[in-house]
């Protein structure tokens, strides 16, 4: 491989793995109403497991209520059925029209808790970061050996890694920091 392509490579994983760990922490409940909590779930469609949002809309009309309003009025039931089935642990309210999800205020037992699930999300996504700087310098070590590239370059390529690295890695702590922020309040 070429240095160029062991680059590209590099940092298109890394891309991947803050997307990964960016949804993974949407799907945190905050006390905060967001659609992204709802993500997850799967509405049993006439036999088939189909993602909620594929049928119905689903809005945040204020800061602690998510509004569902199905296009099919016949699945509101199914949809009623797969939020308490799922882990979100919101008790959705049905009027016929529409399901409203009241979001609670969190106890301060339930933010550490939320801090914790939050820190090892981000620990998860140092550790890809982490692996995926690894392959790469592996890659440029058996490119030198294999005469592609000069020990100069592979030295340059590392430390270009490793740029890469503390980029994806502070992008990770940034997000973090910001999630926790809105768990604080």
């Amino acid at each position: 491989m070429t240095v160029k392509e062991i680059l590209h490579d590099t940092e298109t994983k890394m891309k991947k793995t803050v997307e990964a760990t960016q949804r993974e922490f949407a799907t945190i409940r905050t006390g905060r109403a967001s659609a992204a909590i709802l993500d997850s779930v799967k509405v049993d469609y006439y036999g088939a497991p189909t993602p909620l949002k594929q049928l119905a809309a689903v809005s945040t009309p204020e800061a602690r209520l998510i509004v569902i309003q199905a296009w099919d009025k016949a699945v509101m039931p199914e949809i009623e059925k797969a939020i308490l089935k799922s882990d979100i642990g919101i008790t959705p309210t049905n009027d016929g029209k529409v399901i409203r999800l009241s979001m609670p205020s969190l106890t301060q037992e339930r933010r550490q808790e939320l801090d914790k699930v939050l820190k090892k999300i981000a620990e998860d996504g140092h550790v890809s970061v982490r692996a995926t700087r690894h392959a790469a310098v592996e890659n440029v070590r058996k490119s030198e050996k294999d005469k592609i590239i000069t020990e100069d370059e592979k030295f340059k390529t590392q430390d270009d890694i490793q740029k890469l690295t503390d980029k994806y890695i502070k992008e990770i702590d940034n997000m973090l920091s910001a999630k926790e922020k809105e768990i604080a309040g």
